[in-house]
């Protein structure tokens, strides 16, 4: 169904631009400098090494698993008809409030070079000190060229919960903050639980996994599984957002209804991506960390880059996969006869501990680069961003020893906003926004 607005005027882009470039942030001076322990340099991570041998390329080979629709058709009859973004945006109950009303502290999270356009803290109810970590950003920007789903202008930020950090025991859970982005001055939001259909649709579990990358593409959310399943990837359909009917601690089929932990919502899950050789190894398919969506390939393509530990001997594998172009296949990649996907481009970095990946290809260059967020080694403060290609890498630099940690706290996923030129991204406190064209300043 075509329902997300692709031939509305463009004017909105300009008018948002504009309040991008009047709202630039004046950071706090505890946001500005880098102390001297955080002075270290980072080491450069050298130039891409491309990956083409069927060794190299074969440990990426996903097989697509989707769930059967008599599943997901049980699923809705029992639960009611699914309900869409719009229906979610309009019962948002908490805010994100500008950088101006966040503390020292959430501020202090945002990266100091470049210095984000905008920035905004959680609602006070959403802070740390409730378990959850918000890791992963992707936006309508992503979902449809032209930015806008329906009506709306939409931010998705994915968080997690571990287990045993206030949760009952065993029990690690994902949610999505559905982010209402029309108006930049007033960003409001609604939680909404990311489920699995279990029991041919009698039931669901909570997504036990921690989701490091996510990206909405045509209808689709995809978001990595690292934990608890063999799973590289999950596939939600955004268009079957289910209401619960009670408010109680548990998630799953209970007497009297559906139940999610308190949340109102649920998104099931439609569909997965396994590596074809088994789980993720160091010898083998690597482990799914962040991702994002290029469009400047042909067809769009998913960008993954692999989780590594900060500071470890095991360096970051990056690739991208080529999304379907079958309209009957809305946001699914691109799979052979046998419902194979097969990487169609990788490389390997030196680089270690990537939390964000993006690639972009300017006009007139004859390939992309590929930008990385890196956690330091030590994961005790900021982290660095790197601009790579198969000639080398530039980095950020700030304070007064030219350090190179000088990116966001504990840094989240990128995601690039093709109709606004903005990128994306999260902190450990902060959800903020900086123009493409100041980051590749910053990185000159």
């Amino acid at each position: 169904m075509k329902h997300r607005g692709r031939h509305r005027r463009r004017r909105r882009g300009a008018a948002l631009r504009g309040v991008l470039a009047g709202t630039a942030l004046a950071l706090t001076a505890a946001a500005t400098l880098i102390s001297a322990s955080q002075a270290q340099v980072a080491e450069n991570p050298g130039a891409l090494k491309p990956l083409t041998s069927p060794a190299d390329t074969g440990p990426l080979r996903l097989q697509e698993h989707l769930v059967p629709a008599p599943t997901l058709d049980r699923l809705a009859a029992g639960m009611g008809r699914p309900v869409g973004v719009d229906a979610v945006l309009r019962s948002a109950d908490r805010t994100l409030r500008g950088a101006a009303h966040c503390s020292s502290d959430e501020r202090a999270s945002l990266p100091v070079a470049p210095a984000p356009a905008r920035g905004y803290c959680w609602d006070r109810a959403d802070g740390p000190g409730e378990g959850w970590r918000p890791a992963s950003v992707t936006t309508s920007g992503d979902a449809d060229d032209d930015g806008v789903w329906g009506t709306h202008r939409v931010v998705l930020a994915g968080w997690t919960h571990p287990a045993g950090t206030g949760r009952p025991a065993g029990r690690s859970l994902a949610r999505v903050a559905f982010v209402d982005a029309d108006d930049p001055a007033h960003l409001a939001y609604r939680w909404v639980l990311l489920v699995v259909p279990a029991r041919g649709g009698r039931d669901y579990r909570p997504l036990a996994s921690g989701i490091s990358g996510m990206v909405w593409y045509e209808n689709k959310l995809l978001v990595t599984a690292r934990t608890g399943s063999a799973d590289a990837l999950y596939v939600y359909d955004l268009d079957r957002v289910q209401r619960t009917t009670v408010d109680g601690p548990a998630i799953g089929r209970v007497p009297g209804g559906w139940s999610a932990d308190g949340y109102r919502y649920v998104l099931p899950a439609v569909g997965s991506y396994r590596f074809a050789s088994g789980r993720c190894a160091a010898s083998g398919p690597p482990c799914p960390g962040a991702l994002s969506l290029d469009r400047g390939t042909a067809p769009d393509s998913l960008v993954a880059a692999e989780w590594t530990e900060p500071g470890g001997d095991r360096h970051t594998r990056l690739w991208r996969y080529a999304f379907s172009t079958d309209p009957a296949r809305a946001g699914l990649l691109a799979t052979n006869a046998a419902g194979r996907v097969d990487a169609v481009e990788a490389y390997r970095t030196r680089a270690t501990g990537v939390r964000g990946v993006l690639s972009y290809r300017k006009a007139g260059a004859d390939h992309p680069s590929w930008y990385v967020g890196r956690l330091p080694g030590s994961r005790d403060g900021r982290g660095g961003m790197w601009r790579q290609d198969t000639a080398g890498a530039d980095a950020a630099r700030c304070g007064p020893d030219s350090s190179h940690r000088c990116w966001a706290r504990d840094a989240g996923s990128l995601s690039y906003w093709q109709e606004t030129g903005e990128v994306w991204s999260l902190s450990d406190r902060m959800l903020f926004a900086l123009p493409l064209a100041d980051l590749d300043r910053s990185l000159g």
